[in-house]
């Protein structure tokens, strides 16, 4: 038949071609897109007891239209990503019932029981105890399983070869590690920021910094990342009196530096600690970084002695692990800076009062080039922390 664009009255039907429902269940839908990229429905009997999603990439851009085109197959690496990280981390993703190749669908595991952490975060609400430290163990037991130490050399050389997606890495390389720091159509910022924004545009060093991580995003295949890795793509929530984290959306999934997932993350937990400043909320955020490298050296030390290749000792684990925390800084920054001044900018920020939104973004800005530039010395949470009170006190 082709690849077909799905409307919510398809849904039902290609639930039961698919062999997802029984044919006789009335089933009741409703269209949830909410990301950037694709659509996403919500399919349910009538009295609730069962339900599915249904998310589709769309051959463009869904925020822009038909404007900005894109080719669908990104939801194959996404459905990799998924089949990867079931075998090490099940229990982090939603439950995968179907991936359709020819219309670029995957059935999956409804959450709408859960809520996205970015909204909970901004309405308020604290991080769970566990959030950041599972999202670290997520990222260590997807990277090392990934990785030359938890794969065999011929399988993974497959799984680089299967995993190249040049249009998604191309839309990082340009959006995050570039375009903001040059003139660009796709930039806007508050004018608050005008004269910021110049100065980044301007400041030789702080590029020549960002053209170094945008090299090591292009070159260091260390394992499988989700590439999309913030607040918005993990869900959280109890069931049966337990907290539960989903990651989800791993589209823009390819092989890369373990920092960049780990940076994302930590880069959406800085803007939301200026958010919680701004809004003079209790909690310490920037805590959420040691929570979520503590679990995640943590888990890549308890597989090392797994590793395939035994010639890699525990002092070059020392070493490694420290250029996976360096670079995960810089890359932080790096999203900091294109979040404000750059494409697809956070609620976190935006929906601040104007009076709050002006200084608080100034202040997270700032803290993002000190992450770039100065990621070296930046060699631990608290180091990361006293930066931020360096900033405000200015």
């Amino acid at each position: 038949m082709g690849y077909r664009i799905l409307e919510t009255d398809d849904i039902p039907g290609y639930l039961r071609e698919r062999g997802h429902w029984d044919a006789t269940g009335d089933i009741a839908v409703r269209e949830v897109s909410d990301g950037n990229m694709n659509r996403v429905f919500l399919a349910a009997t009538r009295d609730g007891i069962r339900s599915l999603a249904v998310k589709q990439a769309l051959p463009w851009v869904r925020v822009a239209g038909p404007s900005w085109p894109m080719n669908p197959n990104r939801a194959d690496a996404e459905a990799r990503a998924y089949l990867q990280v079931a075998r090490v981390a099940p229990d982090k993703i939603p439950a995968i019932h179907g991936y359709d190749p020819e219309n670029h669908a995957l059935v999956m595991e409804d959450m709408s029981d859960l809520e996205v952490l970015r909204t909970l975060l901004n309405d308020g609400a604290p991080y769970g105890p566990d959030t950041s430290r599972r999202i670290g163990e997520f990222v260590a037991q997807l990277s090392f399983a990934t990785s030359d130490f938890g794969m065999a050399s011929a399988e993974r050389k497959a799984l680089i070869a299967a995993s190249v997606s040049p249009e998604l890495c191309k839309i990082t390389e340009d959006v995050v590690l570039s375009e903001p720091y040059i003139e660009h159509e796709h930039n806007h910022w508050h004018p608050g920021l005008d004269d910021l924004a110049a100065e980044f545009r301007a400041d030789t060093r702080l590029r020549t910094e960002v053209a170094d991580l945008r090299h090591t995003f292009m070159t260091s295949g260390q394992a499988l990342l989700h590439g999309d890795l913030h607040t918005g793509s993990i869900m959280v929530g109890r069931r049966d009196d337990a907290e539960v984290v989903r990651v989800f959306d791993p589209e823009f999934s390819f092989v890369g530096p373990i920092g960049y997932d780990l940076g994302l993350y930590w880069a959406n937990v800085l803007v939301s600690e200026a958010r919680a400043h701004a809004l003079g909320a209790g909690g310490d955020h920037a805590e959420q970084l040691r929570l979520s490298w503590e679990g995640f050296e943590a888990e890549f030390r308890r597989l090392w002695p797994s590793r395939v290749d035994t010639f890699f000792d525990d002092a070059y684990l020392d070493r490694f692990l420290g250029r996976v925390w360096t670079e995960s800084v810089g890359f932080a920054g790096t999203e900091i800076v294109r979040r404000i001044i750059g494409f697809a900018h956070l609620t976190d920020l935006t929906t601040l009062p104007d009076p709050l939104q002006v200084p608080a973004s100034r202040q997270t800005l700032l803290l993002g080039r000190e992450l770039v530039v100065h990621r070296a010395e930046l060699g631990d949470p608290e180091a990361i922390r006293t930066c931020i009170e360096s900033i405000r006190a200015c």
